[in-house]
């Protein structure tokens, strides 16, 4: 068969799905009660057909899983000259990266600390002080977020259009 990135994870999540319907069937049919002295009419189980069906699955799902992998180490965004595999750790360091710079970008640059209010005068006031630049943190995270914003749509693109194929 012949995937898109986007295709194969559509039809990993639909055998998942598969999956999980055929064990939640097997869940209730697999054991019956059965009041005493009242005629056995136990719902329709094959163990065995059950057993193979989830293999056949799960098999299907590694050869997919496998081909995805190796699409992702060998496929090269053609604007960044970088593997998919690359550019996802490279997307993941992004947001890490991302997360910090707008923690250091929201800060105040002065900052009263303590309570002070009502009269209370006890000490001095203290003020906590950014021991950088803000505005630069604030336009390092927009730099950072247009980045992100840019790779994921360079991976949307691959992963659409770019074709790889899988012996099911």
């Amino acid at each position: 068969m012949e995937f898109t990135s986007a295709s194969a994870n559509k039809y990993l999540r639909r055998l998942q799905d598969e999956k999980d319907r055929l064990l939640r069937t097997e869940q209730e049919v697999s054991t019956y009660v059965l009041a005493e002295g009242e005629a056995a009419e136990p719902p329709a189980y094959d163990y065995g057909a059950v057993r193979e069906k989830v293999a056949q699955i799960d098999g299907q799902a590694r050869a997919i899983r496998h081909a995805l992998h190796r699409f992702n180490m060998k496929t090269v965004l053609p604007e960044r000259g970088i593997t998919i595999d690359e550019a996802l750790i490279l997307l993941a360091q992004l947001s890490g990266r991302k997360e910090r710079l707008n923690g250091l970008a929201s800060r105040q640059p002065q900052e009263r600390l303590g309570n002070r209010y009502f009269g209370s005068s006890n000490g001095p006031i203290e003020y906590r002080y950014a021991n950088y630049d803000v505005a630069q943190a604030e336009a390092d995270y927009r730099a950072v977020a247009d980045e992100i914003a840019a790779l994921q749509l360079e991976l949307d693109l691959v992963n659409q259009t770019e074709v790889f194929s899988v012996e099911l």
